[in-house]
């Protein structure tokens, strides 16, 4: 436990923007809510896209996302409740569980498949968020960090908040995932119904909450009084101004949401599908490799 986080009101961020998550489909034809995606990215710069999935209907699920490639980019899967298989170009296999989180960096090209299975109940529930890669690193090899539900500190706040620290700190517990070039925050944060949470995020980060349940307020405490309060629920992404932290804040009911944070690459994007690059000649060169049957550099191709 760490002491109480005292920041000045005027250093905490403000929401910038907000906005609900939208249904659509993916894969094999997956039912997902998607947070944001191409139109948003220059706002939420190195973040890409961000979708949830959580149904209880097997047939929103099970088709899956069958062998697709990826290469340019970080894709990061975390389950809440559920299982997904998962295998690849590389001959990796394995399952994502509950709690668990897989982050893959595509690097210079990579083909997988991802299943859903959901739980005994027929229950599934993540989240895949994409990450850019800068154009020093787009060529890199492949690599994963895969992490287990008992890899990842959960801690108690001061304030009443419990984390679970995925990625960089909070509360004086370091995330499992490290030597990410974009430095990234990434925290799921739950918090009981009058209790309070305050983050440190670096100023020259760019920063969003992901709302996963209940309704909260993510506005300076000290405004709330001011000001005609929003509560913002389930589906709700919330991009965030300048400043040098985040606080979040639940009165009658508890909420729980994803705190996401990255270094901005300020570089052009060149995007098609699952592969971004920085140029339109780089694209073309990927998915005319993808045709060819030489798109992964690294492992045996099931392409």
């Amino acid at each position: 436990m760490t002491d109480k986080i005292s920041i000045a009101e005027d250093n905490i961020r403000r929401i910038r923007q907000a906005w609900k998550s939208q249904p659509t489909r993916e894969g094999a034809g997956v039912r997902l809510k998607r947070a944001f995606g191409f139109n948003e990215t220059p706002r939420l710069d190195p973040f890409l896209l961000l979708d949830a999935f959580h149904s209880e209907n097997p047939d929103d699920y099970r088709k899956g996302f069958p062998w697709h490639p990826h290469r340019g980019i970080e894709t990061i899967t975390y389950i809440l409740d559920g299982e997904v298989e998962h295998g690849d170009s590389m001959g990796n296999r394995g399952l994502i569980s509950a709690g668990d989180v897989q982050w893959m960096t595509a690097g210079s090209g990579i083909i997988h498949q991802e299943m859903p299975k959901g739980d005994a109940k027929g229950e599934m529930w993540g989240f895949q968020l994409w990450s850019n890669l800068p154009a020093r690193s787009k060529m890199m090899d492949p690599r994963y960090q895969e992490v287990k539900q008992s890899q990842i500190p959960v801690v108690k706040t001061p304030d009443g908040a419990t984390v679970r620290v995925i990625a960089g700190e909070a509360a004086g517990a370091r995330g499992p995932v490290r030597e990410i070039v974009t430095d990234p925050l990434f925290l799921d944060v739950t918090l009981p119904a009058g209790k309070s949470f305050v983050q440190p995020v670096p100023a020259n980060h760019n920063a969003f909450v992901y709302a996963i349940d209940g309704e909260g307020y993510f506005e300076p405490r000290e405004s709330l009084a001011r000001e005609a309060p929003e509560r913002y629920g389930e589906g709700s992404l919330l991009l965030y101004g300048s400043g040098d932290a985040i606080e979040a804040s639940a009165d009658k009911k508890p909420v729980r949401f994803l705190l996401v944070a990255g270094k901005p690459l300020r570089e052009p994007i060149a995007w098609y599908g699952p592969v971004v690059m920085n140029t339109q000649k780089e694209l073309e060169t990927a998915f005319d490799e993808f045709g060819k049957g030489t798109f992964v550099k690294h492992g045996e191709s099931r392409n």
